[in-house]
């Protein structure tokens, strides 16, 4: 009778999916993502006219951009050391994160408004980009640091597909958005977003709780401890990562609108752009499966070499309809990328999740600033680096690709051979 209760206990132990509503969950950090993107968007296609709506010369909305990722590349990587430390105390983390964004969302729905006041609201305007873009900065990394922390391991990777999920629609959407308010009022899109913002962050209390209560059934987590810093594993991930991000912003921001006016119109871009979106959106979910059985870092180095050969047929393209396909496997390939990413950089942190995931949202937005940095500097307008500018995604999808697929079969065979928990799939 004894060992039947046991039993019964240790079965029960092993079933966290049954009491970890992880699908609520992952719509939950899907919405997140998805208003906090649309609310970025927003910012940038309005920017250049509260910009000059307090006298700042043009020159000015480039400066700003640049000075909001510089800011992103530190602030993230700090809420995530942040977000560790206040993981060890239930309820701290949701409460913070709360606070910063009712501070960001109040920041943001005054930009408009301030910006009505004219010039003499110049200083005022500068000081609410800054507050919004320092404390947005929570709604990144310390979300994710949740599921490192409490979410059942094989759950992780379809979390953070639906995580990414609402970037991708968020991306797919932008292109009309941009096209629909750039000339309506900024003042309502910026509360309507902001209100939806904050009401949706305000349910993350709720979130942490429910993590909580199923990481008591969970035991192939950890248990809470003050995280080392993070390994050799962890920072050639990091700078992977970098490079493939750097990658993709060349490609898409740079590159695909000139690619495919070769054989377009301008007006046919907002229907063309989105394709890049409908691939990311799509791919997410198998690969999600693949990630689960044999690693992400196997799935970031395959998608990586898919997306080099995708670009490189979107270059060489002889049609329209060659460069639809090529630029569907390319947005594909950055699905598979970045939904792995997110669960590799937990696998790899060695309990400093937060850190690593902050790392690795500090690096996509490095790279978004070196593209913002290229774009400001005249690159792409000068034809003699436009050969370097089509190859340089494919070297860096391919170089960052190929060496974490070394580094993951290599885990890989390592495991096969010794059964060696320490080289398990990542």
């Amino acid at each position: 009778m004894t060992q039947a209760k046991t039993a019964g206990r240790a079965a029960a132990s092993d079933a966290p999916a049954a009491t970890t509503p992880a699908g609520k969950v992952g719509v939950y950090l899907a919405l997140l993502q998805l208003f906090f993107t649309l609310g970025w968007t927003i910012y940038v296609i309005y920017l250049p006219q509260l910009a000059a709506r307090v006298g700042l010369p043009s020159g000015a909305v480039i400066v700003m951009l640049l000075v909001d990722q510089a800011i992103f590349t530190v602030t993230d990587t700090l809420m995530g050391i942040a977000a560790d430390r206040m993981t060890l105390i239930a309820g701290r983390l949701s409460r913070v994160v709360i606070w910063l964004t009712v501070a960001s969302c109040a920041a943001f729905m005054a930009l408009p408004f301030v910006a009505g006041l004219g010039p003499d609201a110049k200083i005022v305007l500068i000081a609410l980009t800054l507050i919004w873009v320092v404390t947005s900065s929570a709604l990144r990394a310390p979300p994710l640091a949740l599921l490192g922390k409490f979410a059942a391991k094989p759950s992780i990777p379809i979390l953070s597909c639906l995580t990414m999920l609402g970037y991708g629609i968020a991306g797919a959407v932008s292109p009309y958005l941009g096209v629909a308010l750039r000339d309506h009022d900024p003042r309502i899109p910026f509360v309507i977003s902001s209100v939806v913002l904050l009401v949706t962050a305000l349910t993350m209390s709720w979130i942490e709780r429910q993590l909580r209560e199923g990481q008591l059934t969970a035991p192939e987590r950890k248990p809470l401890v003050i995280p080392a810093s993070p390994g050799a594993l962890a920072m050639t991930f990091i700078a992977a990562v970098l490079i493939l991000a750097l990658g993709y912003q060349l490609h898409f921001s740079v590159n695909s609108a000139p690619l495919f006016l070769r054989f377009a119109k301008q007006p046919d871009l907002q229907w063309l752009m989105p394709v890049y979106w409908i691939g990311f959106n799509i791919a997410m979910f198998p690969a999600s499966f693949i990630t689960r059985r044999l690693g992400g870092l196997l799935v970031i180095g395959c998608a990586g070499l898919l997306g080099a050969c995708a670009v490189f047929g979107m270059v060489n393209a002889g049609g329209l309809n060659t460069m639809i396909a090529m630029q569907f496997l390319a947005g594909a390939a950055w699905g598979c990328i970045l939904m792995s990413a997110m669960a590799a950089a937990i696998a790899v942190s060695g309990g400093a999740e937060g850190k690593v995931l902050g790392l690795m949202f500090s690096a996509l937005a490095l790279a978004t600033f070196t593209r913002i940095a290229a774009t400001a500097g005249g690159l792409n307008r000068n034809t003699a680096y436009e050969a370097l500018l089509q190859w340089t995604p494919i070297l860096c999808w391919a170089l960052a690709g190929a060496a974490l697929l070394v580094i993951a079969v290599t885990r890989l065979r390592k495991w096969r051979d010794s059964a060696d928990p320490a080289s398990a799939p990542l």
